[in-house]
C-alpha cells in the first residue's frame, strides 16, 4: 500500500483533486464523507451532537442542519473545541478501520483530510497540498457555495494557515487555473505516487 495524505483549505478545490485521483485508481478515504455518514439520522454521533448543541441543529426531517451547527461552532472558540472533541475521535476510528482494510493491498490509498496540518498522521509516503490564494478561496465559497463573505473568511481563519499546510507538502497542486490545468497536474502527481515505496505496517496513525 502506498499511503498519501491529501489536504487543502476550504475553497481550494481539494475535492476536485480527490475525484481526479479516484478516476486514476486511488482508493479515497475521505474524512468529510465519513463525518457525513456518521452524522446521519439514527447514528449515535448525531444524538451526541444534539445533546451538546441543542435541538436547533436538527432539521425538521431529523437530519443535521449543518448550517445551524456551523453558525454556532465557527463563531465560538469553545463551541468549536467541543465539536471537535465529539467528532474527531469517531471519525478517526472509522478512518482507521477503512485504512486497515487496505494495508495488505498494492493500492494507492489517499487519506483526504482537510485538517491534516492540525492533526498530522504518521508514516505517510507523501503529502499532497492543494493550494490557492485566500482571496481566490473566498470568492469561490461566495460564488459556488453561496456563503456570506464574512462566514467564508471566518471558516478560513479557523483552519491552519497556507504556510503551515505548505510546510507539510511533498507535492503542491496549485489550483488557480482551469480544470484542464488541474487534470494535467493530477496526472503528474499520479505518476509521482507510483514511484514511492510502500508504507510501513503502522503508517497512518495519529
Amino acid at each position: 500500500m502506498i499511503l498519501l495524505g491529501l489536504t487543502g483549505g476550504i475553497g481550494s478545490g481539494k475535492t476536485a483533486v480527490s475525484s481526479l485521483l479516484a478516476e486514476r485508481g486511488a482508493i479515497i478515504i475521505d474524512a468529510d464523507a465519513v463525518v457525513r455518514e456518521l452524522q446521519e439520522p439514527g447514528q449515535p454521533l448525531l444524538k451526541e451532537l444534539a445533546d451538546a448543541f441543542g435541538d436547533s441543529i436538527i432539521a425538521s426531517d431529523g437530519s443535521l442542519d449543518r448550517g445551524a451547527l456551523a453558525s454556532i461552532a465557527f463563531n465560538d472558540k469553545d463551541a468549536l473545541s467541543r465539536l471537535n472533541k465529539i467528532v474527531h475521535p469517531a471519525v478517526g476510528k472509522e478512518m482507521d478501520r477503512r485504512l486497515n482494510e487496505q494495508r495488505d493491498t498494492d493500492n494507492v490509498v489517499v487519506l483526504d483530510i482537510p485538517l491534516l496540518a492540525e492533526n498530522p498522521r504518521k508514516g505517510l509516503c507523501g503529502v499532497i497540498v492543494v493550494d490557492v490564494p485566500v482571496e481566490t478561496a473566498v470568492s469561490r465559497l461566495v460564488e459556488f457555495r453561496n456563503m456570506d463573505e464574512a462566514d467564508a473568511r471566518a471558516r478560513i481563519a479557523h483552519q491552519a494557515s497556507r504556510e503551515k499546510r505548505l510546510a507539510l507538502a511533498d507535492v503542491v497542486v496549485e489550483n488557480s487555473g482551469t480544470l484542464d490545468d488541474l487534470a494535467r497536474r493530477v496526472d503528474e502527481v499520479w505518476a509521482w505516487a507510483q514511484t514511492l515505496p510502500p508504507a510501513a505496517d503502522d503508517a497512518g496513525g495519529r
